[in-house]
């Protein structure tokens, strides 16, 4: 089982890596402090990542993980507003679809299925700050991309998830939960504590490795309460 890991570096991605090679897959892994670098807010980048890791490969990915992403605030008042929306888009979102498309049609093209798992957020579903729009519409956007590729390719075995964890104590959440005041944010979730980044690989080790077909189209949220549907 070959996988193609984005983020795969630090925080949530990192223990993502490790659940997944404990599981006995080979992991491809992307990100700034190992793997293939790629960086997506570069038109191409997502493109030259699969073709590399297609090639590490051997020419054929079984599993596509896109985790990659940033959280960055994005004032309303800020001058550059809309360059920042575009960014946060373009990494979070954009990148993931164009992979996405790139294991669809590598799969189709091979005659055989797949499996991808999106890390969105909880954000996808309740909203984040009023500085970070860009963030919650990105990872809305990549949930409804989860559920369209379900949909559309299931009858050739092409499965897709998506995890939507709350916060979880990684670099990219400690700024954020300091900034949001910390023991009042963590009054919000019942559980009384954000999330593990091994508890939000272990929701992914088993979407991408053991989740049953009739599974496929499903959202697994990992907040400790703090958001349910």
């Amino acid at each position: 089982m070959t996988i193609l890991l984005t983020g795969s570096s630090r925080g949530i991605g990192a223990a993502i890596d490790q659940a997944l090679r404990d599981a006995g897959a080979t992991v491809i892994g992307h990100g700034t402090r190992s793997g293939i670098p790629a960086d997506f807010d570069e038109p191409g980048a997502a493109a030259a990542l699969w073709a590399e890791a297609l090639d590490r490969s051997g020419g054929a990915i079984d599993v596509l993980v896109n985790n990659a992403g940033v959280f960055e605030a994005n004032p309303l008042a800020a001058d550059d507003w809309t360059a920042g929306w575009e960014r946060t888009m373009r990494i979070n979102l954009t990148a993931a679809a164009e992979l996405c498309r790139l294991a669809v049609l590598h799969w189709q093209a091979r005659g055989v299925g797949g499996r991808i798992v999106n890390v969105a957020s909880r954000a996808a579903h309740r909203g984040d700050s009023p500085a970070h729009w860009h963030y919650a519409a990105s990872k809305a956007g990549m949930v409804a991309m989860t559920k369209t590729i379900a949909r559309g390719y299931a009858q050739g075995g092409i499965l897709a998830f998506a995890v939507c964890p709350g916060f979880t104590m990684t670099g990219m959440a400690d700024d954020y939960l300091a900034s949001r005041g910390g023991d009042k944010l963590l009054a919000d979730i019942p559980l009384g504590k954000v999330a593990d980044p091994a508890e939000v690989a272990t929701a992914v080790r088993f979407l991408a490795l053991e989740a049953p077909p009739s599974m496929t189209g499903a959202v697994l949220d990992v907040n400790g309460a703090s958001y349910v549907r």
